[in-house]
């Protein structure tokens, strides 16, 4: 096949989980179940918000929008991911690899950039609790969720289209359960594949890193150092709990990316390959709505409160 074919490849074989395939049924199940917790969890929190007046707060408007890019991103790969468990034809077309990617990573960091909403919103209430009200404006909570999403969606458009103007020229075959941008990068020939590798990679690593960056050097260290000078022990924990589930959060979800993003450039088994994405597809979004809900003692009885109303009307 000549390099300057773009049409060498027109569909796409994921053979993330081939490496398994006695194990195909129970992962297909203990995924689905997951994936289920997951909706649920995210809907839950969602409803919950939106029932109750007292929860109608900048805080709880960014966990809410945060369940909502979490509901998407799941939804752009676990479904095929569970289809492909069932199904022995794994093939794809180009166009639904490049859609996928593109959702996905725009889901992906949209998530990541709401997190570092949450996390200035938790430094303003703390350490700018007088000028809360300004700061975190019906407006400006407006403005801040809506770049996320531009945020999260140029991202996506940037990655999915740099790699998809370039030249795939066999073979068709990713070796991994998603359309996760090294292994497609693998499939690709010519001579920018490297410099488009390279920059691709800069530019994720970055953006990861900034948010991180941000939420812990401006936003906990502040947050930290304002809640030691609170008097009271019974003044700092209060202080405390309010941030607690985001920081666990926030904790899993850069932990797990790190290992996506961050991992050395060892050869690699298929079946670690697989193994390391499932925790960042799976297991984090899986993880979020629980920490959330635990953690959070204000949703958790608004939750309960909402469970029992629902379940028990007699009663109320």
């Amino acid at each position: 096949m000549q390099g300057d074919n773009h049409s060498a490849v027109t569909e796409f074989i994921l053979i993330g989980f081939s490496t398994f395939p006695r194990l195909q049924l129970m992962f297909f199940l203990l995924f689905l179940l997951m994936y289920l917790f997951t909706l649920l969890g995210n809907l839950l929190i969602m409803a919950t918000i939106w029932s109750e007046l007292s929860l109608h707060t900048p805080m709880y408007l960014f966990l809410c929008t945060l369940s909502i890019s979490e509901i998407l991103y799941t939804l752009a790969i676990i479904p095929r991911m569970l289809a492909d468990l069932l199904s022995t034809h794994h093939s794809i077309s180009f166009l639904a690899c490049a859609c996928q990617m593109f959702f996905s990573f725009t889901f992906g960091f949209t998530h990541s950039f709401l997190l570092t909403v949450m996390g200035y919103d938790r430094y303003v209430a703390i350490c700018q609790p007088l000028h809360y009200n300004v700061l975190m404006s019906p407006r400006g909570c407006a403005c801040l969720v809506a770049w996320s999403w531009v945020g999260g969606s140029v991202m996506g458009f940037v990655v999915t289209t740099s790699i998809f103007n370039l030249t795939f020229c066999g073979p068709n075959e990713i070796h991994h359960f998603a359309y996760h941008m090294p292994p497609v990068l693998k499939l690709v020939c010519g001579k920018d594949v490297l410099v488009v590798a390279k920059v691709l990679g800069l530019v994720c690593i970055s953006a990861l890193l900034g948010c991180f960056l941000l939420l812990l050097l401006l936003s906990y260290a502040f947050i930290v150092t304002a809640i030691l000078r609170i008097p009271s022990a019974e003044g700092r924990h209060k202080a405390f709990s309010t941030c607690a589930s985001h920081l666990m959060v926030v904790i899993v979800h850069y932990g797990f990316a790190s290992v996506i993003y961050l991992k050395t450039k060892a050869p690699q088994s298929l079946e670690g390959d697989t193994l390391m994405g499932i925790t960042y597809t799976v297991l984090t979004p899986f993880l979020s709505p629980i920490i959330f809900s635990l953690r959070n003692k204000e949703l958790k009885t608004t939750m309960k409160k909402t469970l029992r109303s629902k379940l028990y009307p007699e009663n109320i």
